[in-house]
């Protein structure tokens, strides 16, 4: 089979985004076409000369919102920032060591206004429509990121992950969503939501990408990705509130793979997490990321608060509403946990859940703010999880027609061994 060149690649990716039947006016914000034809065009010809700049060199990817890239104001999805940020002086590092790696960057993509939120909806650029279902949203808030990768407008997309924002829409749209260990990407130049929890990660179909473009942009050197022998890996099922109130779609088809795992030999283990009850306390304080997120935007909120997109105004203005007090003691608290998690997580390879309770909501049913909110606490509800406790995280693809994802998670600095092992059950699964 012929080899598409990078340049004939993204002119298929171009043509997707300027479909006007398709969601690429939704989902990519600004399109680099002649950067990016230039960009694909050098990797060619290096391709051409036998000179490769590592994994990324050629592939077409697309950035989030919230990153800097110079001479642009950084919207983060914002009609206030899109009015009144200043261009940025210089790329955010995590654009730089893309570009370094000979990436094809093409989009700026889409998301929940200032990250706040696993729905996907944005009402000021419009929220695209889930590759899998058009009725359907996609996810957040890596919205726009996921879309590109279902619809074929990028190969890789680079979200950021403060409390499921990559795993949510992959799990949501059918593709891999991968949280690293929150210290191993730099988050400078990518527009905070809480300083605490914010990571970085990547979108794509597949495991082997996401480990490529997890290495660029962490500054490593990439080794081929040698999935891990899964009979005798020891997987804990969570128990608790992730298994609480799932969808049928989602319960079946986590059924199915828990079952299609034990065959393989994996030795599975159903681990009650009373740490899960204590996080819980801690969140009803109000939780990190909201008075951090309120702190980064009180003044917006006294200048533009009808400006931003009520469902994420309401939310900020909560995180107003926590004391000094209770957020030192929540920090305090929370690092105890994140200790103790790791403690007990030390006898397990991966710690497995759905990735979220309910496959993803129908469009229209948004427009009510009580379904929304319920919405958004099913789909943050497990993948908080990793942030809360430090850890790093994987939502992969299950079969239903409605996407569901399987979320495995690991202690913090265990992100080769993930991706290893995240490699296997792919191959177990022979997923396209």
């Amino acid at each position: 089979m012929k080899a598409f060149s990078s340049r004939e690649r993204l002119e298929q990716a171009l043509t997707r985004i300027n479909d006007p039947k398709g969601e690429g006016a939704k989902a990519c914000l600004t399109v680099y076409t002649e950067a990016a034809r230039a960009a694909a065009d050098a990797a060619d010809a290096r391709a051409k000369a036998g000179v490769s700049l590592g994994p990324l060199d050629g592939v077409i990817v697309s950035i989030k919102d919230l990153f800097d890239v110079a001479g642009e104001p950084t919207r983060a999805g914002s009609k206030v920032l899109a009015d009144e940020a200043q261009p940025a002086a210089t790329d955010a590092p995590v654009v730089r060591r893309l570009r370094a790696g000979g990436a094809v960057i093409v989009a700026k993509t889409n998301m929940t206004e200032f990250a706040l939120g696993a729905i996907g909806a944005n009402p000021h650029f419009g929220t695209p429509a889930n590759p899998r279902d058009r009725s359907r949203v996609p996810g957040g808030s890596s919205s726009g990121a996921a879309v590109t990768v279902g619809d074929g407008m990028s190969e890789v997309a680079i979200g950021s992950d403060t409390g499921g924002s990559v795993r949510i829409p992959a799990a949501l749209c059918g593709i891999v969503g991968f949280k690293p260990s929150r210290q191993r990407v730099s988050t400078v130049g990518a527009f905070p939501l809480s300083t605490t929890l914010d990571s970085i990660g990547p979108l794509a179909n597949r495991v082997a990408d996401c480990a490529k473009a997890d290495a660029v942009m962490a500054g490593e050197d990439f080794a081929p990705l040698e999935p891990l022998p899964l009979a005798g890996l020891r997987f804990g099922i969570a128990q608790g509130f992730p298994l609480e109130n799932l969808e049928e779609t989602v319960a079946a088809a986590v059924d199915a793979a828990t079952e299609r795992l034990a065959k393989a030999g994996v030795r599975l283990t159903r681990e009650p997490m009373p740490l899960f009850d204590e996080m819980r306390q801690v969140n009803a304080y109000g939780g990190v990321v909201q008075p951090e997120a309120f702190a980064i935007h009180q003044d917006r909120l006294k200048r533009r608060a009808a400006d931003i997109d009520p469902n994420i105004r309401v939310r900020l203005e909560r995180g107003g509403a926590v004391s000094a007090a209770d957020y030192i003691n929540m920090l305090y608290v929370r690092e105890r946990l994140v200790r103790a998690m790791d403690r007990r997580l030390s006898g397990l390879d991966a710690l497995i859940m759905p990735t979220a309770g309910i496959v993803a909501p129908k469009i229209a049913d948004m427009a009510d703010p009580d379904v929304f909110a319920k919405s958004n606490m099913m789909l943050l509800r497990n993948t908080s999880v990793g942030n809360f406790f430090d850890l790093c995280g994987i939502s992969l693809p299950l079969p239903p027609k409605l996407p569901v994802g399987l979320m495995l998670l690991a202690r913090n600095g265990m992100d080769h061994t993930l991706l290893r092992i995240a490699a296997a059950i792919e191959a177990l699964f022979a997923w396209s």
